[in-house]
């Protein structure tokens, strides 16, 4: 369990060391090939499942995180791309992160009065959500995450891939809900170029379906985009959706 920090959290992710590179081609969705300054290409860990519709065009500036861990199969991981219009984090741990921050530093007025947070919370049958929210008296409020790279003249859209992951996650919020529960589908839009968020139903129209849903069933929908830039990403403001 995690809860509030005495050292008065700022709400912000700085970056570790980022290596340039050019992006050559990202591949099995977890595998992407670069070419580093000096010429050499190297395989780099992609932290992200998700198609990634515009945001993973060949000979793209890309940059990397190192790590020398003997562990790791890939010593390099993508963390971000530079698109026309803005910076694209593309890491998948980072929205949960940053929520979670945000939320600790009093960044998102909706969740104002909840001073214990908990991440990656199990709420039975294996499931987890990301976050939950307490107050003193014992009120919760369950948190799902997602993180949204796709963005098409403007407008922010999710999912970019079909997700069953996903729309189980708005049933699970909408039984929490039903139960008795505050419940706050939250998509963190990482980078800086949206005006408006839409589901996209072109890609998967049964999550377009299964989120008008639960937001009629009373789940609440926050959309929120980002500051980056290749020291650090932080909270910038809330973006309006239209479903």
């Amino acid at each position: 369990m995690n809860k509030a920090s005495k050292t008065a959290p700022t709400g912000e992710i700085f970056w570790p060391r980022l290596i340039p590179a050019t992006l050559i081609r990202r591949y099995q969705r977890f595998l992407t090939d670069v070419r580093l300054k000096d010429g050499s290409e190297v395989t780099a860990h992609c932290p992200n499942s998700g198609r990634m519709l515009a945001c993973c065009e060949p000979g793209r500036p890309v940059y990397l995180s190192c790590h020398d861990n003997p562990k790791r199969k890939l010593k390099y991981t993508w963390e971000l791309i530079m698109m026309p219009a803005s910076l694209v984090g593309v890491n998948t741990l980072v929205p949960n992160r940053l929520v979670f921050q945000s939320i600790l530093a009093g960044k998102i007025d909706a969740f104002d009065g909840y001073p214990e947070v908990s991440r990656e919370v199990n709420i039975g049958n294996g499931s987890r959500l990301d976050l939950l929210l307490k107050r003193g008296n014992g009120e919760g409020c369950y948190v799902e995450v997602k993180n949204c790279t796709l963005v098409e003249e403007g407008i922010a859209r999710f999912p970019d891939a079909i997700t069953s992951r996903g729309r189980k996650h708005l049933r699970e919020l909408q039984k929490l809900k039903a139960g008795g529960a505050r419940c706050v589908m939250f998509f963190l839009i990482q980078r800086m170029d949206a005006t408006l968020f839409k589901p996209a139903d072109r890609i998967d129209p049964d999550y377009g379906r299964e989120l008008r849903k639960a937001i009629d069933k009373g789940v609440e929908i926050l959309v929120y985009d980002v500051k980056i830039d290749l020291k650090r990403i932080v909270l910038n403001k809330e973006i309006p959706f239209q479903l």
